[in-house]
């Protein structure tokens, strides 16, 4: 029989009324934990304490924005007791050598990043790389997050003065202003270059992000052909690779970066959700155990959805009980493959689509 214990919760430091209204939330519900055994599965890698309480108390309380900060700081306390993410596959220090002597001489940069999370896929040390060199930033996949979710992200970033575009690769949408505001921000690099006597030259425009964020989609989509390799995991791009876009532009695709060490595992959690880290680097039913305790806080899914497309009862259980619950529904017990289903359906769109974050304030 489950046993009942408070947990403790060390967190990062909030605002003396954030902190206030978080533990008063808190202190609501009980906190929940179970043995780990499990008759022909996979165990998970949660200690005990840390079972997270998955009532619904929590999407009647997440109304205003600051809400996401508190579940950005649980999201953070729920991946301290889990093995760290990493990935650094070898090409990519190659790549990153190579990438920054080729920013030398772009233009332009853009970097793309996924729509659902914009800050988890943005490189610590990209703008170090950039200069003062122009940057479009280019939120792929926006087909996969809500119009909401689209202008939050909109209006934090003009507020910031940085050109953004929403774009979907695969369709194509947001492709055309992309190269058409490219041209427009180096104009000035032809005008350079008459006033010295030398010929025009293409625009340069180099395009940048971490690993399956869409960056070869874009491009070919671009030009209407398949010109670079793309395909929906990360790392399938490993080298440099200059194309020409009309008589005008020429893009230069390049493999994904990510540091060597990932220091946020907030972050690399998202990333493992999102499918933009390569899959070994993480344990799928730890990451997946964390998805549904965010996806139970946001309203716009709740343990409702998940227990309706699961038909299996999620009130009141951790996302590790609820993996458990689906496993021996579905999967005679595997919580791998019970794992794998709900990170797949996530990706899938099959929750609804929705950002796993909104901007800070």
């Amino acid at each position: 029989m489950a046993s009942l214990a408070p947990l403790p919760h060390p967190r990062p430091s909030l605002s003396p009324t954030r902190r206030f209204r978080t533990l008063s939330l808190r202190s609501v519900a009980p906190r929940l934990f179970v043995s780990n055994a499990i008759a022909g599965g996979t165990s998970l890698h949660w200690p005990q304490k840390e079972k997270i309480n998955l009532s619904k108390y929590v999407n009647e309380s997440f109304h205003e924005e600051g809400d996401w900060e508190s579940l950005d700081a649980d999201v953070y306390h729920w991946t301290r007791s889990l093995r760290p993410v990493q990935w650094y596959p070898g090409h990519i220090a190659k790549a990153e050598k190579e990438l920054k002597e080729q920013l030398k001489l772009m233009d332009v940069v853009i970097e793309v990043r996924d729509a659902r999370i914009p800050m988890a896929t943005s490189h610590p040390q990209m703008d170090s790389w950039l200069g003062n060199r122009k940057k479009i930033l280019v939120l792929n996949r926006e087909d996969m997050i809500s119009t909401a979710d689209r202008n939050s992200w909109a209006n934090f970033f003009t507020r910031q003065g940085i050109k953004v575009v929403f774009a979907n690769g695969q369709l194509g949408m947001g492709t055309m202003k992309l190269g058409r505001l490219a041209k427009l921000l180096a104009t000035g690099v032809n005008t350079k270059r008459r006033a010295k006597g030398l010929l025009p030259r293409p625009v340069r425009a180099g395009i940048v992000g971490y690993p399956n964020v869409g960056k070869s989609s874009l491009i070919n989509r671009l030009l209407r052909r398949r010109m670079c390799p793309a395909a929906p995991r990360p790392g399938v791009t490993r080298q440099l690779k200059w194309v020409r876009f009309g008589k005008d532009l020429e893009f230069l695709d390049s493999p994904g970066i990510l540091p060597m060490r990932i220091r946020d595992q907030a972050a690399a959690i998202k990333l493992a959700i999102c499918d933009d880290i390569g899959e070994r680097s993480y344990d799928a039913a730890d990451v997946a155990a964390i998805l549904v305790q965010m996806l139970t806080r946001l309203p716009a899914v709740g343990s409702d959805t998940l227990c309706k497309r699961y038909r299996i009862d999620s009130d009141g259980r951790c996302g590790k009980i609820f993996l458990e619950k689906l496993a021996l529904h579905l999967f005679n017990g595997d919580v791998s493959h019970a794992a794998v289903r709900v990170l797949s359906d996530f990706r899938k769109g099959k929750f609804g689509w929705i950002a796993l974050e909104r901007p800070p304030r």
